[in-house]
Parts: structure tokens; C-alpha cells; sequence
């Protein structure tokens, strides 16, 4: 338990973006979903990125502030990123995601060093590691976090915008591993161990990376958490889905806030997936969370 996580950050680095669906724009992008999740969970959250001198750029920040969301996000002369989402009959999405956008352009400033400095935990992923310019953004933020920072790699996987050397780089770097189903698989593949089952993949990755825990997502299958010694399993609970948009990231910022408080793995386990169920049932990827659900 990191006893001073109140006063250290809570952040969520790399893409801020909107998701744009057929029925209109919502706020989103990975990390900063992790980081609104956190932060309804009590802690000092926020968000990294950058964004565009634009429509988008001035709608994100008074959308951040409404949902009281503190935010890094230097305006630079990128538009700000958007993301083409299509839903199928189960609310599952797919996404077209937008090039040469704000978030591939996330500076170094002195701020955000003051800010990795006093960081408690940290969640990135390998989407905003297309451009160097983030990806260096990234490197040199970890590397300024102090030594028991907990830094989770939610690896995120999406169309093409993602190689082998990213994925190993983030591996070397983070001590939680956040990972779906679909992305092992995917991982199996880059790194040569097809024919291993899910559990003995996610075994093998823990120890070749040294990593504290590894989180597996099964959607509908329900959810693992590996650690040295420990297995955690939980089913899927069965709710009526408006969408999965931002589901997986509600589970990593309501997992990292109880690990964070002192909960056992298997406490923080069941409170995540609980939290991610409820928000399935709400459109959007950063929905208020009930009471029942922050205690």
C-alpha cells in the first residue's frame, strides 16, 4: 500500500480524444478514462495528453472540468484526436482511429516532469506510442516517477499502431500488465508461444517481465489477475449492455484505486469487475459512478 497516495497523482497518460458515434461526440481516450474511474474512487487523478487550438480542444477541457477531472493538456498545433467508433448488435465497438493528431504530439514540458515526480501510479498504453514524439513523452515520464510508483501498462492494442519493440519496451517498464483476451492471443503470436492455454501464457509473461500482476479481461468469460503465489477469478456479471466503451478502463482505474487503499488483490479484483458491469449498462466511456459503487 503506498500510504501517501493522497497527495502524489494518479495518471492517466497518452490519448485524450472523442469518440465519435453515430449519435454524436463523447469525451474519451484510454488513459483518460482510467483517470476519471480513479479519481471517483477518491483519488488525485489526472489526465496527460495534448490537445488542438480547436472546437474538440476547448470542448474536452470544459467537459474535463464539468466531470471535475484535473488535466495536463497542452494546446499545440495539432487538431485535437478523434476516433470513428461503429457499434455491432451487441454493443461491441470497432474504431477508426485519426492520424497526425494532438496526442501524437505530447510535449516534455517542466510541468509534466513536476507532475511524474509526484506521481503514485501511472497508466499508459501502446496507442499513444505510435508517434516517437509521445512514445519519448512516455519513456521520460516513467523514468521521473518516483521508485515505488505503480505503473500499469494497459497494453491497448489497435488496428496496426503497435510493433513488437513498443509492446517489449512498456513490458521492461511497467510492474502491472493489463491485457484482454483477444491481445494475448495477439501477444502469443508477436512473441512466439502460440501453443500455450491463456493461464500458462499469462504465467510465462509474469516471470520473463518480472511483473508484480498481470490482469486478463475475457469479456463475457470473466476476468484473472496473476501475481507471484496468487490467482484471482471472477465471472462476468450479466447486465443489459448499452456499450462496452470504456468498460476495460473503468476496471483499471477502480482496480488500481483499492490496490492503492490496501485491499487484497482479490478485494480490489471484485470491486473492479462489479464497477465495470455498471458501466456497460451507461453510454459512454466516462459515466458517474452511484454511491453503492465508491465505497
Amino acid at each position: 500500500m503506498n500510504t501517501d497516495f493522497k497527495n502524489k497523482y494518479c495518471v492517466g497518460l497518452g490519448e485524450v480524444l472523442f469518440d465519435v458515434f453515430p449519435s454524436g461526440s463523447q469525451l474519451g481516450g484510454a488513459p483518460a478514462n482510467f483517470a476519471y474511474h480513479a479519481g471517483q474512487h477518491g483519488l488525485r487523478s489526472i489526465a496527460v495528453s495534448a490537445l488542438g487550438n480547436d472546437a474538440y480542444g476547448d470542448e474536452a477541457i470544459r467537459q474535463l472540468e464539468e466531470k471535475h477531472l484535473d488535466y495536463l493538456l497542452p494546446r499545440v498545433n495539432y487538431p485535437t484526436g478523434t476516433v470513428q467508433v461503429e457499434l455491432d448488435d451487441q454493443g461491441v465497438p470497432t474504431y477508426d482511429i485519426k492520424t497526425g493528431v494532438a496526442w501524437d504530439n505530447i510535449p516534455f514540458t517542466d510541468a509534466v516532469s513536476n507532475v511524474a515526480a509526484n506521481t503514485c501510479a501511472v497508466c499508459w498504453g501502446s496507442l499513444a506510442q505510435r508517434s516517437a514524439a509521445s512514445r519519448d513523452t512516455i519513456y521520460q515520464f516513467l523514468d521521473h516517477t518516483p521508485s515505488d510508483c505503480l505503473k500499469i501498462f494497459d497494453i491497448n492494442l489497435r488496428q496496426n499502431f503497435y510493433t513488437k519493440e513498443i509492446i517489449c519496451e512498456s513490458l521492461k517498464r511497467c510492474n502491472i500488465l493489463k491485457i484482454n483476451d483477444e491481445e494475448l492471443i495477439t501477444l502469443g503470436r508477436l512473441f512466439g508461444y502460440p501453443g500455450l492455454d491463456i493461464e500458462n501464457k499469462c504465467w510465462l509473461i509474469l516471470g520473463k517481465y518480472n511483473l508484480d500482476m498481470l490482469v486478463l479481461t475475457c469479456g463475457v468469460n470473466g476476468s484473472y489477475v496473476f501475481a507471484p503465489g496468487c490467482k484471482s477469478f471472477h465471472e462476468t456479471p450479466h447486465v443489459d449492455v448499452a456499450d462496452t466503451v470504456g468498460a476495460g478502463d473503468s476496471f483499471t482505474g477502480t482496480f488500481c484505486a483499492y490496490i492503492l487503499k490496501g485491499m487484497t488483490i482479490a478485494q480490489a479484483h471484485k470491486h473492479a469487475v462489479e464497477v465495470s458491469a455498471y458501466v456497460c449498462t451507461q453510454h459512454g466511456a466516462m459515466p458517474a459512478l452511484p454511491e453503492s459503487l465508491k465505497r
